[in-house]
């Protein structure tokens, strides 16, 4: 078995005031059959695209607000979660152990966004995220008060690189960032009245096979769309959307 890379994204994770209704929309919308974990004690329910697990849900903690967080890799969560305080960042949930799984947390970058770390059992990897399966997750996206803060954070914590920076004209620069030899994702400031929380945050896109027949189930199934389908460089399409209980997520592929 591969061991797992440091710096890779590894896990996708929904809160959600309603995991039921959750789990119906995000099983519509992207495919997913989502079914419950069997953690004793815990409402933790696991989506799979085809046979592969991709992202979990469970239910918000009282007055937590909807979203979705993903997970990094690291060889060594405890010394992550030091790592990242001693940056500026903040660990909300100290590092603990999933039976079967590997040991997690999660944390805050300096400016707020919330993310998670996971040191899997064994290094064992995840393909969670796959830019080349419908279904995972393919692209993550940061809004945030300081893009060039940011990168650096998580340029010293996983090793990710900057790449090419893509102007958005008044909204400032769009800066790629890569992992290995492949762009991951992006980070952007975040404009008042932009979509989404009043608080930086990461957005995750999943694969799909058409964003224009997936933005036809998203509006179908009570969710709202606020762009799409848009041409990015590379010639794939995106959307980005809410689902109906508000959070917020895209989805990349063919038009």
């Amino acid at each position: 078995m591969a061991k797992a890379k440091k710096g890779t994204p590894c896990w996708y994770e929904l809160t959600t005031p309603d995991p039921d209704a959750a789990a119906r929309f995000y099983a519509h919308v992207i495919g997913w059959s989502v079914a419950d974990a069997g953690m004793e004690g815990v409402d933790y329910r696991i989506a799979r695209a085809g046979g592969t697990m991709v992202a979990g849900m469970m239910a918000a903690p009282a007055g937590a607000p909807p979203g979705w967080i993903f997970y990094v890799t690291v060889s060594d969560c405890d010394k992550a979660a030091k790592a990242l305080t001693k940056a500026g960042g903040t660990v909300h949930q100290a590092p603990a152990d999933i039976p079967d799984t590997g040991r997690f947390a999660v944390a805050a970058d300096p400016q707020g966004t919330p993310f998670g770390l996971l040191a899997p059992e064994n290094g064992a990897t995840s393909t969670a995220f796959d830019q080349r399966q419908t279904g995972h997750g393919c692209w993550h996206e940061l809004m945030t008060s300081d893009p060039e803060a940011a990168m650096a954070f998580y340029g010293k914590q996983f090793g990710w690189k900057p790449g090419d920076v893509m102007d958005l004209g008044e909204m400032g620069g769009y800066h790629l960032f890569r992992h290995g030899k492949a762009d991951i994702g992006g980070m952007m400031r975040q404009a008042p009245g932009m979509p989404g929380p009043d608080r930086p945050f990461w957005l995750p896109y999943f694969g799909t096979d058409s964003v224009s027949a997936a933005i036809g189930r998203v509006s179908g199934a009570g969710g709202r769309v606020f762009h799409g389908p848009h041409e990015v460089p590379g010639g794939a399409f995106i959307m980005v959307g809410q689902d109906p209980q508000g959070a917020m997520f895209a989805l990349v592929g063919p038009k």
